[in-house]
């Protein structure tokens, strides 16, 4: 089932990395202006999370097999018509019909994946399925840079659909049945809690998507939308824990589980760390090392590699030590491996900063497959889908946060930067805050479950026969 749900995540996780590198690229060729072609990336987010939010209802109307092999359509349909697009307002519509079908498709994995497994060896479960994850930031800029190398813009776009063809071939074949029975009471959508929370947490992402290129967070165009954003999900929160008769669009009530409400909270920080990291990475190799987005691309592979080496052994031991001991060592190696970034001059050596990449892309590995399983421990198979939700939501708010606050920092510090020297003091500031924001999480680890006893076995065991 994992190998079955991989094949299709890779489309939207390669999506979103090869584009990312593309876009001065698709400026030029749509001639267009690049604050308008930036929203060929934001369109695609804000989509995402408009649909996030609707998925466990969505699972629970149709099934989970069919749901996914409907998600996987929408995605293929929108990378097509993506790849037909004529101009920069068609290929920013169809790229929210591609974040539309990625919307659901993200959370869905992870909660098919859990409901098979049972409560069964989570961390081995949460390394594999968090495989897309892993290989989207080492392949995907090569591929981008080697798609615009040899062919044109347009299958940036055409590469996507293998994947969704044999994704959904793969899915008629390999997932079980799930259909609702006749029978069977029918969810009913909360429409009131759709039109709080979807449009609150677009809010905040578009307005902290906004403070790189404003005059940071007291800028209009950040604090009307942030603000607005966040009075609806205040609005949502207060509807949903009113909501006793009837489910709300996500049960915030499973707060209550200690595990869930730690790896969420924590999951934000990680969001931070991983996201406002992100921005400073490419940007520093480019600025101060003077490479090209190829270039920063490619010195970037060895985090990744990190990544993907550690998730093996990061399961294996959330398995065995419980994931507070892994997270905690995770957020540590991160915060760590950061250090030297932000001591760096212009003369550092590059191999030395590369295997600190490696090293932090190690504990970042680590770190995120330890929350991820956490949040599921001891939860029953109809909690999961919602668990699904609050944990992607939380990273995703965190990594807009982390960028929008990584940025204003950026701009603060280099603002008066006019030798290389200078600008790479100014980004040593920055990954200070980096390696701040990452430490913080360490004592927050102490807050995770620790190691399985038998007491936690039974109560998977119970989660195991309500779901039965």
């Amino acid at each position: 089932m994992a190998f079955t749900l991989i094949v299709g995540a890779l489309a939207v996780v390669f999506d979103t990395t090869v584009v990312s590198v593309a876009l001065n690229g698709l400026a030029r060729e749509l001639d267009a202006p690049l604050s308008t072609i930036q929203w060929v990336s934001t369109g695609y987010l804000l989509a995402m999370f408009v649909t996030m939010p609707i998925a466990g209802w969505a699972q629970s109307r149709l099934g989970g097999k069919r749901l996914w092999i409907a998600a996987l359509g929408i995605f293929l349909l929108g990378s097509i018509l993506c790849a037909l697009a004529w101009n920069a307002a068609a290929l920013i519509a169809f790229r929210v019909v591609q974040g539309v079908g990625g919307g659901i498709m993200m959370p869905l994995m992870i909660t098919l994946t859990m409901q098979a497994a049972k409560g069964r060896n989570i961390g081995r479960v949460m390394a594999a399925v968090t495989l897309p994850a892993s290989l989207g930031p080492i392949l995907g800029p090569v591929l981008g840079g080697l798609i615009l190398h040899l062919a044109d813009w347009h299958w940036l776009f055409l590469v996507n659909v293998p994947f969704c063809a044999v994704g959904a071939w793969l899915a008629r074949r390999n997932l079980p049945e799930d259909r609702p029975a006749p029978d069977s009471p029918r969810a009913r959508l909360d429409v009131i809690g759709l039109f709080l929370l979807s449009p609150g947490v677009a809010a905040v992402i578009y307005g902290l998507s906004r403070v790189e290129g404003s005059a940071g967070f007291a800028a209009a165009e950040v604090l009307v939308p942030l603000v607005g954003g966040l009075a609806l999900v205040g609005g949502f929160t207060a509807w949903a824990l009113t909501r006793t008769t009837t489910g709300a669009l996500v049960d915030l009530r499973l707060f209550r589980h200690r595990a869930l409400g730690s790896a969420a909270g924590l999951g934000f920080l990680a969001g931070i760390t991983l996201y406002g990291a992100m921005l400073l990475l490419p940007l520093y190799f480019q600025q101060v090392r003077g490479r090209d987005a190829l270039g920063a691309g490619l010195l970037l592979i060895p985090q990744g590699v990190g990544v993907l080496c550690s998730r093996t052994l990061a399961g294996k031991y959330t398995d065995r030590l419980g994931p507070r001991r892994v997270a905690l060592a995770g957020f540590a190696i991160a915060a760590a491996a950061t250090v030297p970034f932000a001591c760096a001059t212009a003369d550092t050596g590059e191999v030395l900063l590369m295997a600190a990449l490696f090293v932090r892309g190690v504990g970042l590995g680590a770190a995120t497959i330890a929350l991820t399983g956490a949040a599921y421990i001891g939860l029953a198979h109809r909690e999961i889908p919602d668990a699904g939700i609050i944990t992607r939501v939380s990273q995703q708010i965190g990594g807009s946060v982390g960028t929008a606050a990584v940025a204003v920092i950026l701009q603060h510090t280099t603002a008066d930067a006019h030798t290389p020297g200078a600008v790479a003091d100014g980004f040593g500031v920055a990954f200070g805050w980096s390696v701040a924001f990452t430490a913080i999480a360490v004592p927050l680890c102490l807050l995770l479950p620790g190691r399985p006893t038998a007491a936690s076995d039974g109560h998977r065991s119970k989660a195991r026969a309500d779901a039965r």
